[in-house]
């Protein structure tokens, strides 16, 4: 905290969840924190939907606030927290922080940017090239609706009522105006269907997206 000079932490995620480590032993340290002034919240990254219960159910045990936030990867290309993540953070009332909702800058308007010729890594055009049908629809319906490819994808994310806000690297004031126009872009019922075609996702959520 020295070297971030302050002297409390707003929000303290979690990057991943510790198996080798008890709930009860996680919510004693992070009760001291919170007593001491040093940490407001704490929140989780990349848990799954049963961790975020497991948690939740050992805090509540304990009187503590337990988890405010889940940070997961979500974009239009990567919907798997669909299936039980949301509907976990939804029912115990924790926000949704996306990281990469860009999908690693694919979602961007990648496609029409390797075929005018910019020059980019190969992991990047191999990425683009695995999902070039995809990507081709996409930016076509981007053009039908006079948007650009990024901020559709970040309106997208924030269509979701479970999201608080996405994670967002713009590199230019450009790029950084195109974020902020996401936010007035409004999808339609029809575009959201159309998207849906494009990217699909798991299918629902759980157990319905698999069974009855």
């Amino acid at each position: 905290m020295r070297r971030l000079q302050t002297d409390h932490i707003d929000l303290y995620q979690m990057h991943h969840i510790d198996r080798n480590t008890p709930w009860e032993e996680i919510w004693q340290a992070m009760e001291t924190l919170v007593g001491q002034g040093k940490v407001l919240y704490v929140g989780s990254s990349n848990f799954a939907g049963w961790h975020i219960a497991q948690a939740q159910s050992a805090a509540s045990a304990r009187h503590f606030m337990g988890l405010v936030c889940e940070q997961s990867l979500y974009s239009l290309k990567d919907r798997m927290i669909e299936l039980e993540v949301i509907p976990a953070c939804r029912a115990y009332g924790l926000g949704v922080i996306p990281w990469s909702p860009l999908a690693g800058g694919i979602l961007g308007g990648a496609f029409q940017k390797m075929t005018g010729g910019r020059r980019m890594e190969k992991d990047q055009r191999d990425k683009i090239k695995k999902y070039d049908k995809q990507l081709k629809a996409y930016e076509s319906l981007c053009r039908k609706l006079g948007e650009k490819p990024a901020d559709v994808a970040l309106a997208w994310v924030l269509h979701n009522p479970v999201v608080t806000a996405p994670i967002i690297g713009p590199r230019t004031m450009e790029q950084l105006d195109g974020s902020l126009r996401a936010l007035e872009i409004k999808l339609s019922a029809e575009t959201m269907k159309k998207l849906d075609s494009v990217w699909p996702g798991p299918g629902g959520e759980a157990p319905e997206a698999y069974a009855w």
